[in-house]
Formats: structure tokens, sequence, C-alpha cells
């Protein structure tokens, strides 16, 4: 597993070697808890709905599909949300996009993964935020990001995995930016591409 610094690459392979053919990417976060007196009045605390979302594009730099909380499943099924939550609670991965890379079409030149507070809810509310991707076939975690640094941004440019010809490449983005959906973060996610 590598942990991934922003603008860091790393190529998607088997821990034992080999071409990688299906990955999930798994997001998670807490909800900071308020500090000192603000515990008492207020302060903070509740429920912050993160929404992760897999874009696909072409090598023109056009998108030729999405997939997040209000399309589960990319036109061709190669690539598929799991499910929304609306709250960050539990341990382990909040949200889960599975992308099976043998099945997506040749057309497809990159993934660009984003995460967003449809509420508006700032990162200044959220602690130990990740994403992480994970071979699906073996469960082996072969990279992750954290999400780390709190700001009045609502959103984020996670990570792009790019098609080359000897598999798949995934780069650490971390780019922060605004809005309620990956449509209001398009100029930052092609500023990526």
């Amino acid at each position: 597993m590598v942990n991934l610094q922003k603008g860091q690459s790393v190529r998607l392979e088997k821990s034992g070697g080999g071409s990688l053919s299906k990955t999930t990417m798994g997001i998670g976060w807490d909800v900071r808890q308020p500090k000192g007196l603000g515990r008492f009045f207020g302060g903070g605390g509740g429920d912050i709905d993160l929404d992760a979302s897999c874009l696909l594009f072409d090598a023109n730099r056009q998108m030729i599909d999405s997939v997040w909380f209000r399309q589960l499943s990319s036109s061709d099924g190669s690539i598929v949300h799991t499910g929304d939550n609306r709250t960050g609670a539990g341990d382990g991965d909040d949200e889960q996009i599975d992308v099976d890379l043998t099945a997506l079409p040749g057309s497809v030149a990159s993934l660009v993964f984003t995460v967003n507070s449809f509420q508006g809810d700032t990162f200044d509310r959220i602690e130990n935020a990740y994403c992480r991707l994970v071979d699906t076939t073996t469960g082996a975690e072969l990279a992750r990001y954290d999400l780390t640094g709190s700001g009045s941004h609502t959103g984020q440019v996670m990570a792009k995995l790019t098609r080359g010809s000897g598999g798949w490449d995934m780069k650490a983005i971390g780019e922060r930016t605004t809005g309620r959906t990956f449509h209001d973060m398009m100029p930052a996610i092609l500023a990526h591409l």
C-alpha cells in the first residue's frame, strides 16, 4: 500500500504483479466535534453529507459519463456507486464506487474522483477524511490519500486514474474547490486532465 501525498502518482497493479481488473474507490470522514464551550452552545456537531462522484473523460477532455448520488451507475454498468451516506457515521468507508477497469469502454482515458458537500458544510467541520483505492478481487488497499486540512472549501478533486499503454495510474490531486455537486467544480476538474 502506498500513502500518497498531493501530486504523487502510483502505477496500479495487483500486489503480486499483473494488471488490476476491478477496484473500489472508498472515501471516509468523521464530523469534527466542537471543543470547549462550543460543545454546550450548539457549535458544530451534527451530521455531514459528503458525496463521492466518478467522472469519465475521453482523450479530448470531454466528459462521457458520470456516477454520483443521482446516477448510481455508469450507462454501461462498468462503474457503480454503492449508495449515498448522509452522515459520515461508523467506521471504514462511508461511500464506495466500484470500477471494473476491464469493462470500461476504450474511449475512456481518465476517471476523476471528487467529493463535495451537497448541503454546503465546509471542511472545517470534517476530520479524518480520506480516499483509498482497493483491489476489489483481493481486498488489498493499493493506495490511500488523506484529505487533510480543514478550510472553507466544500469540495475536493481527490484523485485521477489515467489509462496508459500498460495499465492504469492513480494521481493524488487534493485540490480544494467549492460547489454543491461536481458540476460546480468542473473548471477545477478540467484543469487536471
